[in-house]
């Protein structure tokens, strides 16, 4: 399937409907876009992470969060 879009003067375009039903976006979404190498651009819709989750999953991370460790990987 080939989607056309046109490009306005400010840089936006509106994403076909068929392209919206196929990564599942709509108002609000948030569109990654990745080019390769080669010139190939692959566009997907970023999910925004669970907080909840994250909180709970931090207090199990503390054996990362040593004065050692950010000393280790601070030039990273």
């Amino acid at each position: 399937m080939t989607a056309l879009a046109k490009i306005t003067s400010k840089g936006q375009t509106t994403i076909p409907q068929e392209v919206r039903k196929a990564l599942q976006a709509g108002p609000g979404d948030l569109l990654a876009w990745d080019l390769a190498a080669d010139g190939k651009v692959t566009v997907r819709r970023v999910r925004p992470l669970d907080l909840d989750y994250l909180k709970a999953v931090e207090g199990t991370l503390s054996e990362w969060a040593s004065a050692e460790d950010e000393a280790a990987y601070r030039d990273l």
